[in-house]
């Protein structure tokens, strides 16, 4: 008979204290949104924060940190999303300005 594998978990603390800081990550949003900055740099902090703020959420709530094989697909597929988008902008001047060899 297999050894039966024992599940250990951190508890709700660990939880707690991630929702804890991601309401933190969350006040910061709100003193950078009325800080008197241009809109450049607003965008970057807020991005920042936003991605630690995302970052946090993938890994401990959804349990990636747990599960390194997941993480690294979400982590593969998420880059491959984007870098596709990156690929349809060039099909958007093209509706914006009209086929060059149409005219």
């Amino acid at each position: 008979m297999a050894a039966a594998e024992t599940h250990t978990t951190g508890g709700i603390g660990k939880d707690v204290a991630i929702y804890v800081v991601l309401l933190v990550l969350a006040g910061i949003q709100f003193i950078i949104a009325y800080q008197d900055i241009s809109a450049s740099q607003m965008f970057a902090r807020m991005l920042a924060v936003a991605v630690i703020e995302g970052g946090l959420a993938l890994l401990f709530f959804m349990h990636l940190s747990e599960n390194r094989g997941l993480m690294w697909f979400v982590f593969i597929f998420t880059v491959a999303v984007l870098l596709m988008l990156q690929y349809g902008w060039t099909d958007s001047f093209r509706l914006v300005n009209g086929v060059p060899w149409a005219k």
